[in-house]
């Protein structure tokens, strides 16, 4: 906020007013002309062997190429009975493994596990095999184009809204969703496997939203979310739920950072 203009006039009562212009933030984005790989990472703050896993995922995070690759960490609630209840674990980012995982053709979930455009890529930390699988995706032409426009309102806060548009035919049961992430988060873990530890996480989902369905083509979200020192930002993304795959992503960060 800045002072725009200061007038003053004495008259039989002194007044004095003061004029204040803000500078709005605004940012944008549209997804890529090629199809973009949606990282999934299932983690939990109780297990172990998940910290490398996170450590790779801010390291992924880091060398990227922003339009190609968007990666996201999902904590989920099965190990919050093992002694250490995770603070960002969400049923749903649990049931969102489960699902994903039948697709695949199995039943059982663990921690880290790792999913590209929607399907487990079990050798993730494999650098040759994590790129030929991300090289694949991005050799495809987008089903569909999404855009999302930010902007500050008065509250400090940041709103969204996001649009998702088809270019070809897309599956009939194709969605949209929203996730809302944060950056440079600590956790001192007091119990369970990493006790003692203090973990540090970064792309952790801490606002999920959807699926919302597509009506002619098309499809909307908007909502608002906080963008603590610039280290919140918005990912959008389309989904066929029958086969999991991902079918276009693309990632607004930092704005109003």
């Amino acid at each position: 906020m800045r002072v725009s203009a200061l007038h003053c006039h004495a008259a039989l009562l002194f007044s004095c007013a003061i004029e204040f212009a803000s500078a709005a933030t605004s940012c944008s984005v549209s997804s890529p002309p090629l199809r973009a790989a949606l990282v999934e990472l299932y983690t939990s703050e109780g297990c172990n062997s998940c910290p490398p896993a996170d450590n790779w995922l801010s390291a992924l995070d880091q060398m990227r190429n922003t339009k190609a690759v968007v990666p996201l960490a999902l904590h989920v609630d099965y190990w919050d009975n093992l002694g250490w209840k995770d603070r960002f674990a969400r049923p749903t980012f649990t049931s969102r493994q489960q699902r994903l995982s039948a697709h695949g053709g199995k039943q059982v979930v663990y921690t880290p596990e790792v999913f590209v455009g929607g399907q487990e890529l079990r050798s993730w930390s494999n650098e040759e095999t994590f790129a030929t699988r991300v090289h694949q995706l991005n050799a495809e032409s987008p089903l569909v184009e999404i855009h999302i426009d930010a902007h500050s309102v008065p509250s400090g806060n940041m709103a969204f809204d996001a649009a998702f548009k088809a270019t070809e035919r897309l599956p009939e049961d194709a969605v949209a969703y929203m996730a809302i992430y944060e950056n440079r988060v600590e956790s001192p873990v007091k119990a369970g496997e990493n006790t003692g530890v203090t973990l540090h996480h970064n792309r952790v989902v801490r606002r999920w939203i959807g699926p919302v369905n597509f009506v002619n083509g098309r499809a909307t979200i908007s909502g608002g979310y906080s963008t603590d020192a610039g280290r919140s930002g918005l990912v959008a993304f389309v989904e066929s739920p029958a086969t999991g795959e991902v079918l276009q992503v693309v990632e607004l960060s930092s704005c109003g950072g």
